[in-house]
């Protein structure tokens, strides 16, 4: 097998079976959708959907100084993140440039688990590895000791509830605690990407294809369908959540992407870009950055990332992404506009579609939000 041979998930065996088509996708090859990704999208809405997320990087740091190696590394305050909890967070460059989106769990007293996305994960491991130069902390590469699924939807407590007997009700949005589900040691998390309720379940890659039968078989009677990333894509973008390489690049900081909220300032001690960083929400507070606004289109014609946004004849930004909405029933779009055009309602704001200006209506993200 060539090198550039796409990896293959623990459960590549299954998807093939259930007839998904396969893409490439940060060099693993991952089910797009089974059937129909509108279907798949209305399930995770409506009743729950199953998704094989075995490509994100698991990174463990350990030790006495785990907690200082973070506080130095990312922008977050990671030493004040209890046992049990997880907390979102950036990893940016010296010079503030945001290198990932990542979640943090503290599994125990001195062990994280820091979970990055698929394409940039060996860049968070080289940079926790290098960063952790002078710190009494181990950077451990657990890539290969992960298959990570996630049931996510309003029915999915329900059907998890079935096969556990870890204390779902107690599990906060942002948190994380060992337990079994059928019968399979497992990290149960609670963090979602897709605006809906539900669960990521980290366990050992020879469980992988055991654990998605029964949750399978669990939810059938509740409507629970295979789900690719075809819909998680649409489903995040409904909820106003960024995803790397879109929303989120080196050529941005935080504060340009309007994320400013997870750089932690008064965390003791210095931390890679502090500097680069304070300089831009300095600059954010004088001179307004572009925005990142929600577009609905009033036609029918679907905004791609790279697309100009436009008003009176100029360019005002830029397309982030964009796709149907199912929920909505019209195209949607995120995008960075000018802060002048960035308010819900502003007039005449279109988007130039190969040539032909379109109009869209400028609105608060996110598209969606689930009814507590």
């Amino acid at each position: 097998m060539s090198s550039t041979a796409p990896r293959r998930t623990a459960l590549d065996a299954v998807h093939r079976a259930l007839g998904a088509t396969m893409t490439d996708f940060a060099g693993w090859d991952m089910p797009l959708r089974y059937g129909s990704e509108r279907d798949e999208h209305t399930a995770v809405r409506t009743r729950a959907g199953l998704f094989d997320l075995s490509h994100m990087g698991e990174i463990t740091v350990t030790g006495p100084g785990a907690a200082a190696l973070l506080d130095f590394a990312l922008v977050g305050n990671i030493g004040t993140v209890k046992p049990g909890r997880a907390r979102y967070t950036m990893i940016c460059r010296a010079d503030g440039g945001i290198l990932d989106d990542l979640i943090v769990y503290r599994l125990a007293g001195t062990e994280y688990l820091v979970v990055a996305n698929a394409s940039n994960a060996q860049v968070v491991l080289d940079a926790l590895t290098e960063r952790a130069a002078g710190f009494d902390a181990e950077v451990r590469d657990d890539r290969d000791a992960y298959a990570l699924l996630a049931v996510q939807g309003p029915k999915s407590p329900g059907i998890l509830k079935g096969l556990t007997d870890a204390d779902l009700d107690g599990l906060k949005y942002y948190a994380g605690l060992p337990g079994t589900v059928a019968g399979v040691p497992a990290l149960i998390a609670r963090t979602g990407y897709t605006g809906e309720d539900g669960f990521e379940l980290f366990v050992a890659p020879a469980d992988a294809e055991r654990l998605w039968q029964a949750l399978t078989e669990a939810g059938a009677a509740a409507g629970l369908v295979p789900c690719g990333l075809s819909c998680r894509d649409t489903l995040r973008l409904e909820a106003g959540m960024p995803l790397y390489g879109h929303e989120l690049t080196t050529s941005l900081t935080p504060f340009d992407a309007g994320l400013g909220r997870v750089v932690k300032f008064e965390k003791d001690g210095d931390f890679v870009g502090r500097a680069a960083l304070a300089e831009a929400a300095a600059r954010a507070e004088q001179d307004p950055p572009r925005v990142l606004v929600g577009l609905v289109a009033e036609g029918r014609r679907v905004p791609r990332a790279g697309y100009p946004v436009v008003a009176d004849g100029a360019v005002i930004g830029e397309v982030t992404s964009g796709a149907p909405s199912p929920t909505l029933g019209r195209p949607i779009a995120m995008a960075y506009v000018d802060a002048a055009h960035a308010a819900p309602g502003t007039p005449g704001v279109g988007v130039d579609i190969r040539g032909s200006h379109e109009p869209y209506e400028v609105v608060a993200l996110p598209f969606y939000k689930r009814q507590k």
